[in-house]
This record gives C-alpha cells, structure tokens and sequence, in this order.
C-alpha cells in the first residue's frame, strides 16, 4: 500500500507476476481483491508496523469512503469483513506499547468507518452489537486519543441504536462513560458527558423507563459531585447532562439536589438545577 500522487491513497495488488496500482475511486471496483488483502495483512500475526500503516492508509480511505472505498455502493458487502475479521482481532488487548499503537490504529479506523456517513443507521447498529464491548474497554486506554474517539463512537452508537439494544447490554455502558468523568484530560470528561446525554436520550424514548429507576437515582448522585468540580467547563457539562436526565424522575432529582447543595463550595450550580427541575412536570 502506497500513497499516490497528489496525496490520493493508492492500493497495490500483488499477485503472481504482476502489481495494479489502484487510484482511490478504483478501489470501490476491486472491494472482492482490497477486503480479503487487507484481512490477511492486518491480522494480528503480521508484522506489526506494517498493520500500523496499512491501519493509517484505512482510516484515510475510509474518510472519504464515498470517493475510495464505496465509490460504487458495494462497500456494505464487506462490512461484516471489515468489522469481525479486520477491526475485532486488533481491539484486543496484549500487552506492550506497539499493541496499544494498534488498538488506537484499529479505534481511528473505526471512527473514520463510522463518521464517513456511508452506513446506515441499521448498518451502523450492526457493527455497535460487534464492536460495542470492545470500544467499552478502549475506555480505559492509556492513550487519551483513544479514549476521546472511544467516546465519540459509543455516541454515535447510542444515536444511532433507535431503541434497540439489550437492556441488560444498554445498563452497562453508563458506568464506564461515569470513570471518564475523572479523566485527566477535560476533553475526554467533556465528551464522556455529551454520550451520557444520548444515553439519556435513548431511556427517555424507551418503553418500561421503570426499569431504570435505580441506575438513574445513583447517576444523579454521582454526577451531582462534578457540579462542584474545579473545573467551569466540566461543570456546565455535567449540568446539561443532569437537565436531559431531569425529566426521567425529577422528584428522585429534586431530592438528591437538595441534598448536596449544602456540600459544595459553591451552591450556584445546584440552585441552577433546582431551577431548571421547577418547570420540569412532576411524576406520578
């Protein structure tokens, strides 16, 4: 794999005796050759920063899928391929830095596949059942690229998942989004709170909310603590997250508000909450 002229991604194809030098919109007429090539080179057994580079040229030709690698609206044939066969073996976790170089690889790659607006919602929904566990545990890389994109993808997901995934799965994932509210970087945190807000969003649009009750009564403790945080930029984030979850069980929230007022430094954001809940209709 090269890069072409003019900086377009190119793709070579070796075979017996011969080299095709193939110009990005090319690509999406050779998907049958490109996809299994790239699934043998980029399994786990091969050399590592060859799989680093070909991870990059991906990522890139996926960016802008509609011109290389869809270009003629096959590329949904080889999404599964793409999904379980290319990106699953290299979101596992093996120790060392070159493997944790990978996973981000693998991670950018699937951000580059999820962003490019080529998938449908129900496609995306596809590769969220495949690959949603994996991106749970990218959540706790060292790499804080890679826990950022972690949680724009799960974002993407939960916009995208039209009330369709497991309760039992759905419940899981707002505990690891809650960690990254005490990363060290106020990116992540920021990002961590604007995926909570969709989380919200798909309870508020599920059936059997009731279901909940308990997960969004210790959400609200929780996130009422990052009302007081040092941070003004964490704060305001934390309290939109708090006002999509306010209509969920707002007498629950009202409670809890009140109290934690008296055990922050200041009681402005708490008393902006309390606000906001007195406009929001009581339940029953």
């Amino acid at each position: 794999c090269i890069q072409g002229p003019r900086g377009r991604a190119e793709v070579a194809l070796l075979s017996p005796g011969a080299a095709v030098c193939l110009p990005g919109p090319a690509l999406g007429e050779a998907l049958q050759h490109v996809v299994p090539t790239l699934r043998t080179c980029l399994q786990p057994a091969r050399d590592p920063q060859m799989r680093l580079k070909l991870f990059s040229l991906l990522s890139k030709l996926l960016l802008r899928a509609k011109d290389t690698m869809d270009s003629q609206g096959q590329f949904h044939s080889y999404l599964e391929t793409v999904t379980k066969d290319i990106l699953v073996p290299n979101l596992q976790w093996h120790a060392g830095r070159t493997a944790a170089a990978i996973r981000t690889a693998a991670v950018s790659c699937l951000w580059a596949l999820t962003s490019s607006e080529v998938l449908s919602a129900k496609q995306i929904q596809d590769v969220q059942e495949t690959l949603m566990p994996h991106i749970l545990t990218t959540l706790e890389e060292d790499s804080q690229m890679t826990r950022l994109i972690s949680c724009r993808i799960i974002n993407i997901f939960l916009k995208t998942s039209d009330d369709v995934l497991d309760p039992d799965k759905f419940i899981k994932i707002y505990p690891e989004l809650l960690k990254r509210l005490d990363d060290v970087s106020n990116d992540v945190r920021i990002a961590a709170a604007s995926t909570l807000i969709t989380w919200l969003k798909c309870i508020k649009g599920a059936n059997g909310k009731s279901y909940y009750q308990s997960s969004i009564q210790y959400l609200y403790k929780e996130l009422l603590v990052y009302l007081d945080d040092p941070e003004t930029a964490v704060q305001d984030a934390v309290l939109e997250v708090l006002k999509e979850g306010s209509a969920l069980f707002p007498d629950i929230l009202v409670r809890e508000t009140e109290a934690a007022l008296h055990k922050h430094r200041s009681a402005a954001y708490c008393e902006q909450l309390l606000q906001h809940l007195q406009a929001v209709p009581a339940t029953h």
